[in-house]
């Protein structure tokens, strides 16, 4: 275990542009393009950075994080040294006792060749669990081996708040392929199935089969592999766990939908229709999709947001959409995050939404997370990526005026994969105490053929309005057409492609 403690910069922003990367711990420079008196100031904290240098990976980068909080402790989790073909050298963690003002890091022992200790040459989409029954964290990942048969998902446990982690433990041994796994833990100590942790996945091998696991002893033992009521596929699941115990995953399947257990993960139900799902491709090669973001409110709501173009005419860009429902059977109606006018040229991708577990219904605090280009008609010469945020203390009904985190990136700056430029296929959102924090990557210029792409959070930010800026509501807005752009075939971080992924999405 490497343990490093970061500092912080302050930046007073609305286009904070990273100018450099240390290559090893914390507290790179950041300097501002452009100063506007009426943003609050943002403070931006490198929380890793990629030390490897050992080939095949793509030396420095990080992406792709998942963020969790319970308490005053944030844990995050995310790829390092990403790999073009699928993976990483190492899955990164970095750990806060805090709130957020001080982080150390370091990486996953026992996990890659790579880092050293490791059997597999590679490790994917990490997520973060935390169970509060048998005060274990768990991070996730995907192990990956060009050579032999490995299990669909590896969980590695904390038993000391984030800091030391232990070998992996296998969960479904005899998987011939896996993707986008996640992780859940029930934590209410009043659910008939408290202390269940559960893992979603889709196997590529059957077309993105959805199967689920438990485990009910701190994530030490799984349980078996187990399919929807009809053998659904699908991919992007993220469980959630309503108060009473009951298990929601909203799901990418022909659409946005969502699955179910009530039983503490002895059966699933089929998946239910949320809404079909219109997409624009964002331009310049970078790898997006409309995968499901979603989180719960205090009271057991769920909400879930994802990438979409169906207020756009002519589907010339996405807006980030959500839709709610409080027993996962029955959804709202999808309503648009008003970030910018329907009008406006903006592309919004990767959300990742947070919402304060001691809220909930009409004074729900929501924020959330996302990269954005400002013209989404652009080239990977000239596309200008930036991280944006956005909050709500009505429960979606009004938005506050966003602020801009960080940009402009270029496109050159990112790590290339199997699906195209690389800052991950989600980012996420936790609240500590009722502040929201964010994790992402950040890229600047690279050194020769040395990239400068490392994890930052920042700090500052509330669920307050921003000084001067309207209240916004996308309350008069209506879907436009049922049109949605061709996507991009994507491959599976590992096995085979399935010959369903990204077939011809249901509309509206």
């Amino acid at each position: 275990m490497k343990r490093i403690f970061c500092g912080s910069q302050r930046v007073g922003t609305l286009f904070a542009v990273v100018t450099a990367l240390v290559a090893l711990g914390c507290g790179a420079p950041v300097s501002p393009a452009q100063t506007t008196p009426d943003v609050p100031a943002a403070t931006l904290t490198q929380i890793s950075s990629d030390p490897f240098t050992v080939g095949p990976g793509q030396h420095a980068t990080e992406v792709e994080p998942h963020v969790l909080a319970n308490g005053s402790t944030l844990v995050a989790a995310f790829q390092t040294g990403r790999i073009a073909p699928g993976g990483s050298t190492d899955i990164g963690w970095a750990t806060s006792t805090d709130g957020g003002t001080s982080w150390s890091h370091g990486f996953l022992p026992g996990l890659t060749k790579g880092e050293g200790t490791g059997p597999y040459d590679a490790a994917s989409d990490p997520a973060v669990g935390f169970d509060s029954m048998h005060g274990v964290w768990m991070i996730a990942s995907l192990p990956i081996s060009n050579t032999s048969r490995t299990p669909a998902v590896v969980v590695s446990r904390s038993t000391d708040g984030g800091f030391t982690w232990q070998n992996p433990v296998s969960v479904d041994t005899n998987a011939i392929s896996s993707d986008k796994n996640w992780i859940v833990c029930d934590n209410t100590s009043s659910s008939p199935f408290f202390g269940n942790c559960y893992m979603e996945w889709d196997d590529p091998s059957a077309g993105d089969q959805i199967l689920m696991s438990t485990s009910s002893d701190g994530g030490l033992t799984w349980g078996a592999a187990t399919t929807t009521s009809n053998r659904a596929t699908g991919i992007g699941g993220q469980p959630l766990v309503q108060p009473n115990g009951t298990v929601i995953v909203p799901i990418e399947t022909s659409g946005m939908s969502a699955f179910s257990s009530t039983n503490g993960g002895v059966s699933w139900s089929a998946p239910v229709t949320i809404a079909g799902i219109q997409s624009h491709v964002d331009a310049g090669g970078i790898r997006s999709s409309p995968l499901p973001s979603a989180a719960i409110d205090g009271a057991g709501k769920i909400y879930v947001v994802w990438e979409d173009c169906r207020f756009r005419t002519g589907c010339s860009t996405n807006d980030l959409v959500y839709s709610t429902s409080s027993d996962g059977t029955t959804w709202s109606k999808v309503t648009r995050v008003p970030i910018d006018p329907t009008t406006s040229t903006v592309d919004h991708f990767i959300p990742g939404i947070g919402i304060d577990p001691a809220t909930s219904g009409t004074t729900a605090h929501i924020a959330i997370h996302y990269y954005f280009y400002p013209k989404s008609s652009c080239t990977k010469s000239t596309c200008q990526l930036f991280v944006g945020y956005i909050s709500s203390l009505t429960g979606g009904a009004t938005w506050h005026t966003k602020l801009v985190l960080v940009g402009p990136m270029g496109l050159p700056w990112l790590p290339n994969s199997q699906n195209g430029l690389m800052v991950g296929d989600y980012i996420s959102t936790a609240f500590t105490n009722g502040i929201p924090h964010g994790v992402f990557a950040v890229a600047a210029a690279k050194s020769g053929t040395t990239f400068n792409e490392s994890m930052f959070t920042a700090q500052g930010l509330t669920v307050a309005a921003v000084a001067q800026g309207a209240e916004l509501s996308s309350a008069g807005d209506k879907p436009l057409h049922h049109l949605s752009e061709k996507a991009r075939r994507e491959r599976p971080e590992k096995g085979v492609i399935p010959p369903q992924r990204k077939a011809q999405r249901s509309a509206n």
